[in-house]
């Protein structure tokens, strides 16, 4: 989709978290109005008629779409997050990721067979992070998954999408 107004207002952080990392910051998406409208109704539009009742969003930058698209469908939000976040008994998946190894949680009630479910964060690079969540849902078995992503990564060798089966259905909203 390469939205212009997206583009023109997402923000480049160079050697962050580490040195040679690109960081493409979407907090300047999310505190712009417009911007944060245009995501939404965009991911809206493609999901509307995808019977989506849970969407998981990805900490944190995953939970501010998500939970926003989540009202907007009339579907269930389920959070996945980093180690010690979550209260109840969980599931967990160890990832790599291009700067390093970090763990998700899900909770074990999240989500079950009669789910439609739609993963939703911020960013795809490496598609660790990404694959995790993925892994876990799988591991409820429900009817069918979804990924979205604000930006997809193909650049300096980045190609997060082809951890995935080619059957596995992902949508993107910017492209780099």
């Amino acid at each position: 989709m390469n939205n212009e107004i997206l583009l023109k207002n997402l923000r480049n952080v160079p050697d962050f978290p580490i040195p040679g990392i690109q960081f493409k910051d979407v907090s300047t998406l999310f505190k712009n109005a417009e911007c944060l409208s245009v995501i939404v109704n965009e991911l809206y539009e493609l999901y509307k008629d995808k019977g989506i009742t849970k969407i998981v969003g990805l900490e944190s930058r995953g939970f501010v779409v998500g939970a926003a698209l989540a009202l907007k469908l009339g579907a269930g939000f389920v959070m996945c997050r980093k180690p010690g976040k979550l209260p109840a008994e969980t599931l967990s998946e160890t990832f790599l990721k291009e700067y390093g190894e970090d763990v998700l949680h899900i909770h074990t009630d999240a989500i079950n067979e009669n789910d439609v479910v739609l993963i939703h964060d911020d960013l795809l690079a490496t598609g660790g992070s990404m694959k995790a969540a993925y892994n876990l849902v799988q591991q409820f078995h429900p009817k069918n998954t979804y990924i979205n992503v604000i930006i997809e990564l193909t650049i300096e060798g980045l190609h997060g999408r082809d951890v995935f089966n080619k059957d596995v259905d992902i949508t993107t909203l910017i492209k780099i």
